[in-house]
């Protein structure tokens, strides 16, 4: 075989692998335009959170710049959107004060959510002794002696979206519910153990992703 036959060989199998690459690189293209086109028209919505109840087991912040507590929550979340499924992936949860951590996080089991569904999470939040600014430590006593906390329950992250079969990459999840909580009130709660009062809420929780 001469040399001028092996170079026309050598273009063909050029010309096929260039065939080859943009045959799937368009594939790939119409994919894409494809799922932003469904993912357009469905125009997903992000989740809805409640906080229903939380039941107070322990809350003392008579120690100064220390605070020992501990709560069951139960918050619900719903999936607005339809044809669009919700997995939460890596979600932890816990209290916080005046913008400060009061307890432990709290991992919640992954769950996936079809769409127009809800689940109901209840875990326990907790924190022994856990350190807080002194400033938040004043007015923390404050409250507790006026029986009346203001808390905000948090709820951190990752959510990924599924269109029929596709996937999407993983978003952050920010949930924070407002838990208003009236130490020692014989109207706001309800005795439901030795020493644990439980106060419901339904109360809609602000969502970020």
């Amino acid at each position: 075989m001469s040399a001028k036959d092996c170079g026309s060989h050598g273009k063909k199998r050029q010309k096929i692998w260039r065939r080859i690459f943009w045959g799937i690189l368009i594939f790939l293209f119409i994919v894409l335009v494809t799922i932003l086109i469904v993912w357009a028209v469905l125009q997903p919505k992000k989740p809805k959170f409640i906080i229903q109840d939380i039941t107070v087991y322990a809350f003392n912040a008579s120690i100064p710049n220390f605070i020992t507590s501990n709560f069951q929550v139960t918050i619900s979340s719903r999936n607005p959107n339809d044809e669009i499924g919700i997995y939460y992936d890596r979600m932890s949860i816990y209290a916080s004060y005046r913008n400060q951590q009061i307890t432990l996080r709290t991992s919640i089991p992954p769950e996936y959510e079809g769409d127009k569904e809800t689940n109901v999470w209840s875990p326990f939040i907790y924190g022994n002794s856990v350190p807080v600014a002194p400033y938040n430590s004043v007015t923390l006593s404050q409250d507790q002696s006026t029986g009346s906390v203001a808390l905000i329950i948090k709820i951190d992250g990752r959510v990924r979206f599924k269109v029929g079969t596709f996937t999407t990459g993983r978003y952050r999840l920010h949930v924070k519910c407002p838990a208003f909580i009236q130490f020692g009130s014989q109207t706001s709660g309800v005795v439901v153990g030795d020493n644990a009062v439980k106060y419901q809420m339904l109360t809609s929780c602000s969502v970020s992703v």
